[in-house]
């Protein structure tokens, strides 16, 4: 009777251990199977990612990537642009632009440049973002109205401001003509005091537009009702708009006033439209004196030295303005 039992109990025991068995065993499978669909799955989200990543990288690759490569390149030879020989000089062009007292020129206005042309317009653009949320009356008027500077080629805001600055028939003199500020009137863009400012404040026109329709667009995601609240607690319009609203778009103002910053180091065209730099070297920039090596002075090598500083110093300021806002924030 006892080893009926025993092997009673040693038969069901094997078979429990046999049942566990299978059931491990297909758990493993299904575990296996799971495994592989989901490799498979996530394989076709990659090939899917990279279709859709490869035709912009391709075009990033060839119209931003290549040329800034090249530029490093050339940066180390004597090139004129012209000639197939490319003579390799080293470090020469680097030696010689810090030795270069224009460079330092030229440096000094592109740092009252990015001051004035990155504060005044994010200024403005914010004033008026401010203004236009505040008031819902007309919005999509003036939105359209600021805008539209932005919006009109480079070309064209240079040559309309050229008129305004024109020492004969331009408005400028004739306003101050016509108020009695006779002594105040001056060929604008030809007065070596005068030349840098005129060029910058016609930049401000033609940028204040695109800050002001961005931070309009983040003053969309604001709760009206913590302004409603600050109000009902007396806070003034002043005090709303600075400890209570832009806190709340700050990521947005970082954004633009870093665009607005960056453009100030890369800045050409209105340079090259307006002033050509002059008179003499009074409105000469980077971008301008880079430009006037490369490409009407013929040393490419050179030009492209400068350009390497001015992405460099571009990047260390971005960086440098976004650590400050991070730690403020």
């Amino acid at each position: 009777m006892a080893r009926t039992r025993s092997r009673l109990t040693a038969t069901q025991e094997t078979a429990e251990g046999t049942r566990r068995g299978v059931i491990g065993s297909r758990l493993n499978a299904t575990g296996r199977r799971k495994a592989v669909t989901g490799g498979t799955i996530r394989g076709a989200e990659l090939r899917t990612a990279a279709l859709f990543i490869a035709p912009g990288f391709l075009l990033y690759a060839v119209f931003m990537l290549f040329p800034f490569i090249q530029s490093i390149y050339y940066s180390f030879t004597d090139w004129n642009g012209a000639t197939v020989n490319m003579p390799f000089v080293g470090l020469a062009n680097y030696i010689d632009m810090f030795k270069d007292p224009l460079l330092w020129s030229a440096g000094w206005h592109t740092v009252v440049w990015i001051v004035v042309g990155t504060s005044v317009p994010v200024a403005i653009g914010l004033l008026l973002a401010l203004l236009l949320w505040s008031n819902t009356k007309f919005v999509v008027f003036f939105r359209t109205l600021y805008f539209i500077p932005f919006v009109i080629p480079v070309i064209v805001t240079g040559i309309v401001w050229g008129w305004i600055y024109h020492p004969l028939f331009g408005i400028l003199n004739s306003m101050l003509e016509f108020f009695g500020l006779d002594s105040l009137t001056r060929g604008w863009l030809g007065d070596p005091n005068t030349a840098l400012v005129a060029v910058i404040v016609a930049a401000i026109w033609g940028s204040f537009g695109f800050v002001t329709v961005v931070l309009f667009a983040g003053l969309q995601g604001v709760d009206r009702g913590i302004v409603e609240a600050a109000e009902v607690d007396g806070a003034s319009w002043l005090q709303r708009a600075r400890f209570v609203i832009i806190p709340m778009i700050a990521p947005v103002l970082t954004l633009v006033t870093a665009i607005t910053l960056i453009g100030g180091f890369a800045v050409v065209d209105y340079i090259i439209i307006m002033t050509q730099g002059g008179p003499g070297t009074a409105s000469e920039v980077l971008g301008s004196y880079a430009y006037s090596k490369a490409f009407e002075q013929n040393s490419v090598g050179y030009g492209a030295t400068l350009s390497i500083l001015i992405t460099v110093l571009s990047l260390v300021a971005a960086v440098a303005f976004l650590r400050f806002r991070e730690r403020e924030q």
